[in-house]
């Protein structure tokens, strides 16, 4: 699974449009990302890639592809299995996971589509019923 977008920024090396185009991917369980440019007015090529999706590269993302939620069903006594996967899943601490966890239940977790279908088959894998969707909670 994995979103990708076009679009142009200036060369760093001599300031003119370079063309762009980057991609951030689910491979296997992990996120990646990657962003090539290339400088039609001077040669200059980059490939950047890396840990965390840089904060401007995701939000042109959720621009052109929008946002993705997560739906999940959680068995009776289950809640502490979905807590659990979003402390490792997203690496967070007790009190932070509980609060994702109250987002999550009440179908306001949201990300890119790799993001989010990331973290609902971690939940499968888990046994708890959960979807990735296009549609906001209530809409």
């Amino acid at each position: 699974m994995f979103v990708s977008l076009r679009y142009s920024a200036a060369c760093s090396d001599c300031g003119a449009q370079s063309e762009c185009h980057g991609v951030q991917a689910l491979v296997g369980d992990r996120l990646r990302w990657d962003v090539e440019s290339a400088c039609p007015a001077c040669g200059s090529a980059v490939a950047v890639c890396g840990g965390e999706l840089p904060a401007e590269l995701r939000k042109r993302i959720l621009a052109e592809h929008g946002r993705r939620w997560l739906r999940v069903t959680v068995p009776p006594g289950r809640r502490v299995t979905v807590l659990r996967v979003l402390r490792t899943a997203l690496g967070l601490d007790l009190a932070t996971a509980g609060t994702a966890l109250d987002r999550v239940l009440a179908g306001d977790h949201s990300g890119t589509s790799p993001e989010v279908e990331r973290l609902a088959r971690r939940l499968r894998e888990a046994g708890v019923t959960a979807e990735t969707t296009s549609r906001p909670p209530d809409a």
